[in-house]
């Protein structure tokens, strides 16, 4: 059996819905643009994971898998044209893979009753599930990311940031923004002070930021980059020589083509993850032979180990964990995205599942509820050895200071639900 991949055309309708035994997946990625460097190793995980399934296992569950992919080059417009084009598919969940599509495609879906999982990116209070009943962002989110960011440097400071400088380096966009009101909490708690420096798209001209960050010399430099705009902020970082050690990265600031650019410089620099970080693990020489050597790879099967590679690979795992968890409570092995969006408000991950899956340890056990969409705020911190040419995590898994992010999350969950009319509760 062989994967059926059909790559959408932007803005076209799909030529034919898919048989209704398949279980039809998307991929909302971006092979071209000024992030594709970036769009494309996470498009390729995606895809090769569901390709392995197809070829090993005979998909899930016994129904083969569909995946369609659809072109929208990080660009907003281009990603709401891609969810209508795709729609009426029979698409089980939508991966946006951009904070701006997702906020977009937020009521579209929800009014179309298709689940959208934004993987660590997003709307953060899109985790109260009571208000956002078909958006996930499990396992974290980006307020998770800036609370265990301060949590690591409280731990390297002996608990205290009192009269410390923090900067915050970041997209000018609805991602780069998301972290800031999170950071100003925290800040209030801890005694640090905050300097927010926004560098627009796509990142190219920093100029003025590093000499400000020269000027002022923070302790500690966050980022919240995409695309150019990290390989451009760690150059710039090493040109005024800033210490590599207290420069941390979201985590998608910290792949390897953010840190193999500056060479040499990039040594040291630090980047948040969710997940683990290497090759070493079973399911990537099943991934090998059924897929690599096979000549079914969606990309040239170079990427694999790779940052973002595993990224995609870990959100394509999720997406078909749930798969089996909604065929598993319904009773079916096929499913509509209604009943997809059941198994992922119920999905568990544990360690012993993600063994039998062939990738033990590699992130954190969590599991989700109709009040709980995003799993359970843990990330770890990753740092890049630039002889070595790979990451490895630095500490373990750190959960996020909830009592300051779970008041947030009512707060603006609660706004959106007054503005939208929503009236909290539970789907099922």
């Amino acid at each position: 059996m062989k994967m059926k991949l059909a790559t959408v055309a932007l803005g076209a309708a799909v030529a034919a819905s898919p048989a209704l035994a398949d279980l039809t997946f998307t991929a909302l990625s971006y092979r071209t643009g000024p992030y594709a460097a970036n769009g494309i190793p996470f498009a390729d995980g995606y895809a090769d994971y569901f390709t392995l399934l197809n070829e090993r296992d005979g998909g899930i569950g016994g129904e083969m898998i569909e995946l369609i992919e659809c072109e929208t080059g990080y660009n907003t417009e281009k990603g709401v044209e891609c969810y209508e084009s795709t729609k009426g598919s029979g698409a089980l969940v939508y991966q946006p893979l951009s904070t701006g599509i997702t906020y977009q495609l937020i009521p579209k879906a929800t009014a179309d009753e298709i689940p959208v999982h934004s993987m660590g990116y997003g709307r953060t209070s899109a985790k109260n599930g009571e208000v956002f009943n078909y958006i996930f962002n499990y396992p974290a989110n980006y307020w998770d990311g800036a609370s265990v960011a301060i949590k690591y440097l409280l731990n390297e400071n002996g608990g205290s940031l009192e009269g410390k400088k923090i900067a915050l380096v970041y997209h000018n966009s609805a991602y780069g923004k998301e972290p800031i009101r999170t950071l100003e909490e925290l800040s209030a708690k801890h005694g640090y002070e905050l300097i927010t420096l926004p560098v627009d798209h796509p990142g190219q001209e920093q100029k003025s930021q590093w000499l400000q960050i020269r000027r002022d010399k923070p302790d500690y430099t966050l980022m919240w980059g995409w695309g150019v705009m990290n390989q451009v902020a760690i150059q710039e970082a090493v040109n005024i020589r800033y210490p590599m050690e207290n420069f941390i990265g979201i985590w998608w600031s910290g792949s390897e083509n953010d840190v193999l650019p500056a060479g040499e410089g990039a040594n040291g620099y630090k980047a948040l993850t969710f997940h683990n970080v290497g090759s070493d693990y079973p399911v990537f020489d099943d991934i090998q032979q059924y897929v690599v050597d096979a000549g079914k790879a969606a990309g040239a099967g170079d990427q694999i180990g790779t940052a973002l590679y595993n990224r995609g690979l870990y959100a394509a795992m999720l997406a078909a964990e749930a798969a089996k968890t909604a065929q598993e409570m319904h009773g079916t092995s096929t499913l509509t995205p209604q009943q997809m969006r059941d198994g992922m408000e119920n999905l568990e991950i544990t360690e012993a599942k993600m063994t039998d899956l062939g990738l033990p340890g590699f992130g954190p056990e969590f599991s989700v509820s109709c009040q709980n969409h995003g799993g359970d705020g843990y990330a770890a911190v990753a740092q890049w050895d630039a002889a070595a040419g790979e990451w490895s995590l630095i500490t373990d898994y750190m959960q996020a200071d909830l009592d300051v992010l779970s008041p947030l999350i009512e707060e603006d969950s609660a706004a959106f639900a007054a503005e939208a009319g929503i009236e909290p509760g539970c789907a099922i």
